[in-house]
């Protein structure tokens, strides 16, 4: 099944009418990934029918409110909902010490552990492999140290030519290791080829997070040639001062980021709350006229990565 993205929440900093802060949900294998979780993610959740059970995962990009103020209660109801399997949380090193304040100060018990992987804002890293996908994360230049994510499908192991190995008469035993990569050798010394023997698999599909950040093409190399590309759009270009005073990028900016990471489709997001509904079209059409692959991030949105 291919990894779904969902589009839980779209707006910055000030509320909006029509939008709620940031967050998005990642499903891929059989796990639920949340990204970022901005105030009312949980009735967005429920609202949009995603259920947090098997949301086994959260990352947190940055502590301007508009990207977590909504994880406290997201946490506490887990907990009141009779949640017990742990939960990894993704984020700044502060954001421990922020959610144990909170938990203190308002007397709460959470019936299951919070595994806390801290990002720093400063240096890229691999900060967490499983079974199905692998979670990057790299600096993004905002006013306060901010973490882009890169979310990439484990590899796949190559596929077996069952005509070839019932021709060579090969054990089933064998099965796995030729599945990894490994040519067989047969009783009499004859090498076959693993090439012979199997076909490539599906490539990994993969998806990048850039929240809140400035215009920044050092940030290629950690997101080039992803299948989905999700970077804040919080202005349009006509707006460049504010968006560089505010470390924000344009429409415009995000589709050149896009175009040199040469990224399958862009979405834009994180959209000022100057812009209503009906004027979401100019960042769009500002997008495709240097990305024609863009799409908007409207609430309730799935993308098929």
């Amino acid at each position: 099944m291919n990894p779904e993205l969902h589009i839980i929440g779209t707006g910055s900093a000030t509320p909006a009418r029509e939008r709620h802060p940031s967050a998005q949900v990642l499903k891929i294998g059989s796990s639920k990934i949340l990204i970022d979780c901005g105030e009312g993610t949980q009735l967005q959740l429920l609202k949009l029918g995603i259920r947090h059970t098997g949301l086994d995962f959260i990352c947190i990009s940055h502590l301007h409110g508009d990207h977590y103020f909504g994880l406290i209660g997201l946490l506490s109801t887990m907990s009141l909902m009779g949640r017990t399997q742990s939960i990894t949380l993704i984020g700044p090193p502060e954001l421990k010490e922020i959610l144990e304040l909170q938990i203190k100060v308002g007397n709460m018990h959470l019936n299951y552990e919070i595994i806390h992987l801290k990002t720093d804002g400063i240096h890229a890293q691999d900060i967490l492999t499983t079974d199905e996908f692998k979670i990057s994360c790299f600096p993004l230049k905002h006013r306060i140290h901010c973490t882009g994510f890169r979310i990439e499908e484990t590899p796949s192991q190559r596929h077996l030519n069952i005509d070839a190995v019932k021709l060579y008469d090969i054990p089933i035993n064998h099965y796995k290791a030729i599945k990894a990569g490994a040519d067989y050798l047969s009783p009499s010394g004859e090498r076959i080829d693993n090439a012979i023997l199997t076909s490539d698999p599906a490539p990994s599909r993969a998806f990048a997070y850039c929240s809140d950040t400035i215009f920044d093409p050092s940030i290629v190399p950690f997101i080039e040639g992803v299948d989905i590309l999700y970077h804040e759009s919080t202005y349009t270009k006509d707006l460049i001062d504010r968006a560089n005073l505010y470390f924000h990028s344009t429409a415009e900016q995000a589709a050149t980021i896009a175009q040199l990471a040469g990224v399958g489709l862009l979405i834009i997001g994180h959209f000022s709350s100057r812009y209503d509904s009906d004027s979401l079209q100019l960042l769009l059409d500002e997008a495709r006229t240097q990305f024609p692959n863009t799409e908007l991030a409207i609430e309730g949105r799935v993308f098929l990565v």
